[in-house]
């Protein structure tokens, strides 16, 4: 194998491993997006940072590289003989350098993907709070108005609450709590 085949090798890798993490990337703002529905119920977190930072990251890998090929690329055409032992070997160092690059390129992606994951599980268990919450409120706003409804006959006395149900072709018996109830039934029908 030349030394041109393993530098074009290497960088074939990195282009791999770059492309592999550009995907997850998308894949994980794809699973962000999907629930934006409910992130916007969420407090305000501001991810533009982290994805800045991570594409300064991703530009200076790929303007390392190309420095580095571009050198590599102007040595092995300028030398011969001896030299060109010495630009196999750098092209190996060249070579580990891009996997290492890959490495972290593909770890940041993976770190990205976790801020996803958080964000989507963040904006579920504000969803289920507010499930909860307005099931609470229903509750309360129910409880209240049968409260309200119940205020006009809790001052009657069990005849004059016999009185009201017989004029509305009601039972009259039980205790002054089941006549009261029996009223505001038929006022709610």
């Amino acid at each position: 194998m030349t030394s041109t085949e393993s530098y074009t090798d290497a960088a074939a890798q990195a282009r791999q491993a770059t492309e592999k993490t550009v995907e997850v990337w998308k894949q994980g703002a794809k699973t962000l997006t999907d629930r934006a529905d409910f992130v916007s119920n969420l407090p305000a977190i501001n991810l533009v940072e982290p994805v800045e930072r991570y594409f300064e990251y991703v530009q200076k890998s790929v303007d390392l590289n190309r420095d580095l090929a571009t050198r590599w690329a102007e040595l092995v055409t300028s030398m011969t003989g001896t030299l060109r032992e010495g630009a196999e070997k750098v092209s190996s160092i060249v070579k580990e350098q891009t996997d290492a690059v890959a490495e972290v390129a593909t770890s940041q992606a993976k770190k990205g993907e976790e801020i996803a994951n958080e964000q989507a599980d963040l904006a579920e268990q504000a969803e289920k709070e507010q499930v909860r919450l307005a099931k609470q409120a229903e509750r309360a706003a129910a409880k209240e108005a049968h409260a309200k409804a119940r205020e006009p006959y809790e001052e009657l006395t069990k005849a004059e609450l016999a009185d009201q149900l017989s004029e509305r072709g009601l039972p009259k018996s039980g205790t002054v709590d089941e006549l009261i109830e029996r009223l505001v039934s038929a006022d709610s029908e």
